[in-house]
């Protein structure tokens, strides 16, 4: 699992400015509004906890952020967070799947006549594809030019793999993998409201496991949604552990 956390600590803190050097906690602050794109990914110390939070609080100051607990993080961090003033929001399973037999293929039921899942790259395209997962995620416009631009520059972008599923001709869906550390990290799935439960996650699913296959990859993790949960068994994954999220009052 330490491969596991290493990936999704990389995928996250790409998303923005990491914290000074020396400092006793994993952060990043992208600068958008939205509590996924700036945060804690990782505490080094629970005895630390306490100065912390009084840095990362002003570190973070002016965006919506989050504290990711996981097993990477002492035992303790979520007791002393609480002591601190954080609130646990909720608990989200991390499901992880070997990637040494393929992915069951999209049942008669869930393939859509003329959907195909395309690699994004940059341009409209990409711009798209952010505005779908942007819009799936409840984030208003005002900073999609920011997150494409975020998109298209992070420096680990060689590890990434953006996928579209596309149907006449617009995406409808989306999903992120990055190849890190041997594991498919899959970020960013998300279905346009209109068609959902039709198929489409199912078939980004297959095509991100297929991306971890090709890349070389020994496992393939992500962190599930309630919704998402269920579709994730039917590829075989399995619940190895959790990540406790928590925020701080303004």
């Amino acid at each position: 699992m330490a491969s596991v956390f290493a990936n999704f600590r990389q995928y996250l803190m790409g998303w923005g400015t990491e914290g000074p050097p020396g400092s006793v906690v994993d952060q990043f602050r992208s600068g958008l509004a939205a509590p996924q794109f700036n945060g804690v990914v990782r505490v080094r110390s629970a005895s630390a906890v306490g100065p912390a939070v009084a840095t990362v609080r002003r570190d973070m100051a002016g965006v919506p952020w989050w504290w990711w607990v996981g097993p990477d993080s002492p035992e303790g961090t979520a007791d002393a967070l609480r002591h601190h003033g954080g609130r646990e929001l909720t608990v989200l399973p991390v499901m992880v799947r070997s990637l040494d037999h393929p992915a069951a293929p999209p049942g008669p039921d869930d393939a859509r006549a003329g959907l195909r899942v395309e690699t994004v790259r940059d341009g409209e395209r990409l711009a798209e594809l952010v505005r779908t997962y942007r819009t799936s995620m409840g984030i208003g416009p005002g900073p999609e030019a920011e997150m494409v631009r975020i998109e298209s520059r992070r420096e680990d972008n060689a590890d990434i793999v953006r996928l579209a599923a596309v149907l006449d001709g617009r995406v409808v869906g989306t999903t992120v993998v990055i190849t890190a550390h041997g594991v498919a990290g899959i970020f960013l799935v998300h279905v346009a409201e209109a068609h959902r439960r039709r198929g489409v996650g199912a078939a980004l699913t297959a095509a991100a496991l297929r991306v971890g296959q090709e890349r070389g990859m020994r496992s393939a993790a992500l962190v599930a949604s309630p919704a998402g949960e269920p579709l994730y068994r039917r590829f075989d994954f399995t619940t190895m552990s959790e990540y406790r999220l928590f925020a701080f009052p303004a």
